[in-house]
């Protein structure tokens, strides 16, 4: 499945710290090519992709569609300011963001707000990096 990916996007999974069984939060997933290969490379964990906009959560219900067959990735329409786990759900390994403006510095103000809602969604060691490092950086989270 690694044909799908662009040489950036394929960069960026391949540095994740993945292992299988984690649970990984990806934000801003678009049509969901980076999701995909994280849930190929993590096994019988599970990846949540979420996404603000409408339309590419439907090219990613497409596009995952035999993920979320197998249960091992889930989709969820929801701004990461406004992201928060559902009753019950167990929180995150990973998250990671790519071009996702809240946190590269071009919705500042987004950021201030999603920041708090991640961190409460990860586990205690739980990461989130992001693109713009070589190839991701870590945001710190205040926990």
């Amino acid at each position: 499945m690694t044909d799908r990916l662009s040489p950036r996007l394929l960069a960026i999974v391949d540095t994740l710290p993945l292992r299988p069984g984690m649970r990984v939060l990806e934000i801003g997933c678009g049509p969901g090519a980076a999701a995909r290969e994280v849930a190929r490379r993590i096994g019988n964990g599970h990846v949540l992709a979420i996404d603000r906009s409408r339309k590419a959560i439907e090219q990613a219900e497409t596009a995952c569609r035999d993920e979320i067959t197998a249960g091992t990735l889930s989709l969820r329409q929801v701004a990461a300011e406004d992201f928060e786990l559902l009753p019950g759900e167990e929180k995150f390994d990973l998250a990671f963001a790519v071009r996702v403006g809240a946190f590269d510095g071009r919705h500042p103000a987004a950021g201030e707000k999603a920041l708090p809602r991640i961190a409460a969604a990860l586990k205690p060691k739980g990461r989130l990096l992001i693109d713009g490092g070589d190839p991701l950086r870590e945001l710190p989270l205040q926990r």
